[in-house]
């Protein structure tokens, strides 16, 4: 029932932590390849999330993301919901932001990523796109403090692109996820869930 309830509510609203970097330990072997991850740094006014973006496995949906960051759309926007796992433990759930201001900021919805092909599963502290269903992912973004294996895709529900993890700030993360929520604010799936106040995004950049 709680994998049922979780799937349903992110489907209604509408996040895989990437292995280690593999370097060649001999190099006298052949060749191995490595994992090309892009650090970005989410100053929120709760603190700084640091997450490594995952460009080798899942390239569509990584690109898309710092598209947003670098042309700045989701700085001064916010992270407005709060999940907590329905029935789950204390700290099970994701947290929520994006673009929410102003829907001239956003960009052409991508082609969706799924688990299956990426091997990048939703874990506790995977950053994945929120969706309305494939091919409508945007700028909303989640990340996840539990295992959450209901949101990976399965044959018959394709679930959500996880495209990085966090690597800093996990503190942070569940600080948000504690944070007061508006027993009335939200439709559906979401009522109960958004964050009152939200958590201002201050700045989203790439780390140099």
């Amino acid at each position: 029932m709680i994998k049922l309830a979780l799937a349903a509510a992110l489907s209604a609203a509408l996040a895989g932590q990437a292995p280690p970097p593999v370097t060649p330990g001999d190099l006298t072997g052949p060749p191995v390849a490595t994992t090309d991850f892009v650090p970005v740094a989410i100053d929120t006014s709760l603190g700084r999330i640091v997450v490594a973006l995952d460009r080798t496995h899942a390239p569509v949906t990584s690109a898309n993301f710092l598209h947003y960051v670098d042309t700045h759309r989701l700085d001064g926007e916010t992270i407005y919901r709060a999940m907590h796992v329905p029935g789950g433990k204390a700290g099970d759930g994701l947290i929520q932001g994006g673009v929410r201001s102003d829907a001239r900021k956003l960009y052409p919805p991508i082609a969706h990523e799924p688990t299956s092909r990426t091997g990048i599963k939703n874990v506790a502290g995977a950053i994945a796109m929120a969706n309305g269903g494939p091919g409508t992912a945007r700028a909303d973004f989640f990340i996840l403090t539990s295992d959450m294996p209901a949101l990976d895709a399965s044959a018959t529900d394709p679930g959500f692109a996880a495209f990085g993890h966090v690597v800093e700030g996990m503190d942070v993360v569940k600080a948000i996820l504690d944070a007061p929520v508006s027993p009335t604010m939200g439709e559906g799936a979401m009522k109960g869930q958004m964050l009152d106040p939200p958590v201002k995004i201050i700045k989203v950049a790439r780390v140099r």
